[in-house]
Order: structure tokens, then C-alpha cells, then sequence
């Protein structure tokens, strides 16, 4: 139990204000629109007269989560913000706390920054979408079918199908109670989660023949704009595809880096077999968890930097492990 029962907090500020608005972070994956969708319908369906928003840029992959909302008329000073899946400001896709009247955070990275009235951290958890579990099964916040299947995917997705070691017995635990209460066809859902056209293959063959990759085992390539628009994806579905080349065997860390227009700079995703990689996405404007963060750099030239810090933690992880 946390200290101070921050579950308790976290609902009586929920039912404290009529207008909430939900956010997350920038290039969604399923965990943060899954969770961020799905406590939009566990708060309506326990206090139906509210005004929930969901706020954000979507991604074209996962439209069938749900629909995000336009705030232009709200006024945020009177509002509650609760932010899910987001360790830092400068990373929030559409809202900044300051422009609220309280905020509340919920999310399972590893502190970065302070940023809301009410910070549930949880780094040890498998994802937001858990710790919404959480927040319900703490408090009389009501559970609906459409929610469960949303957290069902965001914990998923987030687990890579609970392979990844912060996939604990409470994961399990969380989870069991949820089907057992709103009786979701879990089977049902992976499909939508899973399935991908001929193009995404395509693309996903394109990754792999571009990659550069070292004689140490580090992977990283910069997808150009006009290869996203000859694909048909985006750039946060593109990045999200770093998922996608786990157990390779000759690859122990591998990125993806696509341009960002809204901000003339370019993102990246990172993922690790072994090496720790998050302190060196917080160099580069990011972070996240020790072996899936993502980073925010300027140039061609960065990457390269980055490529090369990059390059180094394999080295040593391999000479740490050589006999392994």
C-alpha cells in the first residue's frame, strides 16, 4: 500500500470535479491510449453526469481503442488532469498540469520529474494500464466490460504477451480479477492487437534490410519521411514496430528513429535484450525503462552520437557476459 492510501486521494479528486480530462504521452502505444481510454469509461460508468476527455493525437493502428476528444471549450482552470503512461512534462500530448486546476499522474516509469499535484509511480508494475487496475480494485471506481478489454491490451501489449520480467505474480493477479469480473473474451482481442496488412510486413522487411547494424550488436535505423508515406504508417505506428525484432540473435539493442513534424526534430524508440539503455535516452531528451525508453534528438549527427553510447553498453555487456 502506498503511503498515505494514494488510491483513496485519487478518487476523492475524481469525485470532487465535474470535468476531467485525461492525457498521455506523445506517440501513444497501446498501454497509454488503453489506459487513458479506459479510465474514461470506469469514471463515466461510476458517476455518469461528469464531462470526460480524453485528449491526444492518435495513431492510425490503434483507432479501434477508441475516439479522443477536442477541448476547446473546456476551461481547464476549473478542471482535474490526470495524466497515465507519461514520466515527464515536456512528453504529454496535448495539456500541461500548469494549466489545470489540480493533476493527478499514474504511471509505471521510473521517476524523471515531478509534474502533478498527486504522483502514483509505480515503476515495479507492468504498465499504466495496471495501475488503473489498481486505482479500481482500491476504491468503488466501477469497472466496465469496454474498460477491462482496453487495460487487457494495454498490459499486454506493454508485456510483449507477459514475457518481459516486470510481468510480476500482481500482474497476474490484476488481470485474473478483471476477466473474472467483466467475463471479456480475451482471445477475441488479440487479433486487433496482433494482425497487420501485407504493407505492414513490407515495411517491417524494409527495417530489417536498412538496419545498420554493428559487430557488437547494436541496431538502429532512420526511416525518411517519404518511406512512411510509400508504406502508408505514421510515424508513432512506425516506431511502435521496435517490438517487432526482439530475439534476433545478432542484435542486443535496437532503435528506430522517425521525423517528427510537429516539432522539425526526431523520435526514437530503443529496446534491449541485456544492456541497459535508459540512461543514455536521458541524455537525449527521453527515457523510460532500462531496456524500453525512447529519446528525442535534432540531427543525423546525434544519432550517431547516441549510436555510439549505444554501441558502447554492448561491448561491455558482452565482455560482462561472454561466458553466458
Amino acid at each position: 500500500m502506498f503511503e498515505g492510501n494514494i488510491y483513496k486521494k485519487i478518487y476523492k479528486k475524481i469525485k470532487e470535479y465535474d470535468t476531467i480530462v485525461i492525457a498521455r504521452h506523445i506517440g501513444p502505444d497501446p498501454d497509454a491510449l488503453g489506459s487513458s481510454l479506459a479510465l474514461k469509461d470506469i469514471i463515466l460508468n461510476t458517476f455518469p453526469h461528469k464531462h470526460v476527455y480524453v485528449i491526444g493525437v492518435s495513431a492510425s493502428k490503434f483507432k479501434y481503442l477508441g475516439s479522443l476528444d477536442k477541448i476547446t471549450d473546456v476551461d481547464t482552470k476549473s478542471a482535474l488532469l490526470i495524466v497515465t503512461d507519461t514520466p515527464d512534462k515536456k512528453r504529454i500530448d496535448g495539456a500541461n498540469p500548469d494549466d489545470y486546476a489540480y493533476s493527478i499522474k499514474i504511471d509505471h516509469h521510473p521517476l524523471v520529474d515531478k509534474m502533478c499535484d498527486i504522483e502514483y509511480i509505480d515503476p515495479s508494475a507492468s504498465s499504466a494500464s495496471q495501475l488503473v487496475l489498481e486505482v479500481v480494485y482500491h476504491t468503488t471506481l466501477k469497472l466496465t466490460p469496454e474498460a477491462a478489454k482496453k487495460l487487457y491490451i494495454g498490459i499486454v501489449a506493454d508485456t510483449n504477451r507477459f514475457l518481459y520480467f516486470y510481468t510480476t505474480p500482481r500482474t497476474f493477479e490484476l488481470v485474473s480479477h478483471m476477466i473474472a469480473d467483466t467475463d471479456i473474451d480475451i482471445t477475441s482481442l488479440y487479433p486487433r492487437l496482433y494482425m497487420e496488412s501485407l504493407i505492414d510486413k513490407k515495411f517491417e522487411g524494409y527495417v530489417l534490410e536498412h538496419f545498420k547494424v554493428t559487430d557488437n550488436g547494436l541496431a538502429y535505423l532512420l526511416i525518411p519521411e517519404e518511406v512512411l508515406t510509400k508504406y502508408h504508417v505514421d510515424a508513432a505506428t512506425a516506431r511502435n514496430m521496435v517490438n517487432n525484432y526482439n530475439y534476433i540473435n545478432e542484435i542486443l539493442v535496437w532503435a528506430i528513429f522517425t521525423p517528427e513534424k510537429a516539432t522539425n526534430s526526431i523520435r526514437g524508440s530503443l529496446r534491449s535484450r541485456g544492456p541497459v539503455i535508459n540512461k543514455i535516452a536521458a541524455r537525449y531528451n527521453g527515457g523510460g525503462h532500462i531496456f524500453a525508453c525512447g529519446a528525442h534528438v535534432n540531427s543525423e549527427e546525434e544519432i550517431e552520437k547516441m549510436a555510439k553510447e549505444l554501441d558502447e553498453v554492448c561491448i561491455e555487456y558482452r565482455k560482462e557476459h561472454k561466458d553466458e
